[in-house]
């Protein structure tokens, strides 16, 4: 048997795998897309850092990022319930208290809104019925509807789920409706020529393909919650980042206000890369599908 062919594929030299260059003034893969990311925030306390050195910034009211960072370190890192500082050590307490709430109001919000979305997208009966409603609520602010928390739940942690809640639902109930109205309605007559009956159509095709509007819903519906759990606990409940903010304010503690704002940006961060990651998982169909092609 001639094996030539087979020794001459061993000899054959392996390409080398090609080198991904950097980009400019940062180094390629993860570690210089955390440079880029960092750069932007750097160059801003910089020159915040700058401009309040002289006690001209503002007029002395803001204070500068090394106060603000002080500020920080007792409210997280502090002891709690010891001198005269209130927020000592509470940091921790707080961040969770308000976490708690985004988490049980945004869930809420997914497990309406999700399936309301797509049955407005799907049906044409329930878009006629259900849709009208959404849309003269829609406007309503977040801001308007404290009163009618307040007099509803009291001054405890249900009326600030409502709020989370009804902040998340229209934007995932908004996007889970054009997702589902968008699907290419040749996937939906392929799949019903091959028997598939209506209930499958909707799970195996409809939701499915409207997968991307959706998370797009539920990273817009995140950030709401946020802003909503932060306006509810300035005023609905009496613990958390929004009751430190509005407290720290009252009290003339700029710095704790912005090292609050930056907690409140941090957390928001952090949970929207967890929707992320659930994406990037959720869709790995679409990455094999492309590279199949």
């Amino acid at each position: 048997m001639n094996d030539a062919p087979a020794r001459a594929l061993d000899a054959a030299p392996v390409p080398a795998a090609p080198k991904v260059k950097s980009r400019g003034l940062f180094p390629a893969g993860r570690t210089g897309a955390a440079m880029r990311a960092a750069l932007l925030p750097v160059l801003v306390i910089a020159a915040w850092q700058l401009a309040g050195s002289g006690g001209s910034l503002a007029g002395g009211v803001l204070p500068t990022p090394d106060r603000v960072w002080d500020a920080w370190v007792v409210w997280a890192f502090g002891p709690q319930g010891m001198g005269l500082n209130p927020y000592s050590g509470t940091w921790l307490s707080n961040v969770l208290f308000s976490s708690m709430r985004v988490a049980q109001g945004f869930v809420l919000a997914m497990a309406i809104g999700i399936p309301a979305g797509v049955m407005i997208g799907w049906s044409r009966a329930v878009s006629g019925t259900v849709d009208p409603t959404i849309q003269l609520l829609r406007p309503i602010p977040i801001t308007a509807w404290l009163p009618f928390s307040i007099a509803v739940f009291g001054i405890q942690d249900m009326g600030a789920i409502f709020l989370i809640a009804l902040g998340g639902f229209y934007p995932i109930v908004v996007n889970a409706t054009h997702g589902a109205r968008d699907v290419d309605r040749n996937w939906i007559r392929a799949a019903e020529m091959m028997g598939a009956s209506r209930f499958d159509v909707l799970r195996r095709v409809v939701l499915p393909a409207a997968l991307p509007a959706i998370f797009t819903g539920l990273r817009i519906g995140l950030g709401i919650a946020w802003t909503a759990v932060i306006v509810s606990e300035m005023v609905a409940v009496k613990s958390g980042l929004g009751y430190v903010l509005w407290d720290a304010y009252y009290v003339g503690r700029m710095d704790v206000v912005i090292a609050d704002m930056l907690s409140i940006g941090a957390m928001g961060l952090l949970s929207d890369r967890l929707i992320v990651t659930v994406e990037h998982w959720a869709l790995r169909w679409r990455r094999l599908q492309s590279a199949s092609r």
